[in-house]
């Protein structure tokens, strides 16, 4: 059911290091974003499969994970992801292109899922420098970076007690909770008299 691919698409931060992520994993994904919906058909973005463990390094020394988790620097060496996709774009690209590369990530992940993998959308990231050192096009920019792995992590959804506090954070068994808020309070509905 398409509901439980939602549920189950949480963004997991810490995965099984030893399970390898082959390119053609990557493509197959990078496949189901090819053919997203993409404003005015343009068709700006491109992507970048990483599972090299010498790029896998160039992007995770690069990235910020986790910014509620002020404590934690991000996954150890055994919980690493074991594959990237860079989302990227051109310098010169519509002003949808960053709606066009949520689509396609929000796909991605949903397919990772699917096939008994997850993953994290990452925006955190030192762009130039992944840049040169992946020697990537000149003319494109790193949009997002999304991380995907086997899951190591146990990831639970919480309703929003209070509305000003929306920030995920783990419990004493390392859980990692996210709270949400409730339908009732993100509907809007006309006022009446």
């Amino acid at each position: 059911m398409f509901k439980d691919l939602v549920l189950k698409n949480r963004s997991y931060r810490r995965f099984d290091a030893t399970h390898a992520l082959t390119e053609d994993t990557l493509i197959q994904l990078i496949e189901l974003a090819r053919i997203c919906p993409s404003a005015a058909n343009l068709q700006p973005l491109r992507y970048y499969p990483v599972h090299k463990p010498e790029e896998l390094e160039i992007v995770r020394e690069n990235l910020k994970w986790a910014g509620y988790l002020r404590y934690w620097d991000g996954p150890s060496a055994q919980e690493n992801p074991t594959g990237y996709i860079l989302i990227l774009c051109p310098h010169e690209t519509s002003r949808f292109h960053h709606t066009d590369a949520g689509i396609a990530a929000q796909t991605m992940l949903l397919a990772a899922v699917e096939k008994g993998l997850g993953g994290c959308i990452l925006a955190s990231v030192e762009r130039q420098k992944v840049s040169q050192e992946l020697n990537l096009p000149p003319e494109l920019d790193i949009c997002l970076v999304i991380a995907i792995g086997k899951p190591a992590e146990k990831v639970e959804i919480d309703e929003v007690i209070d509305p000003d506090d929306v920030e995920y954070w783990r419990d004493g068994d390392d859980v990692h909770h996210v709270p949400k808020r409730s339908l009732e309070d993100i509907i809007i509905r006309p006022e009446t008299e």
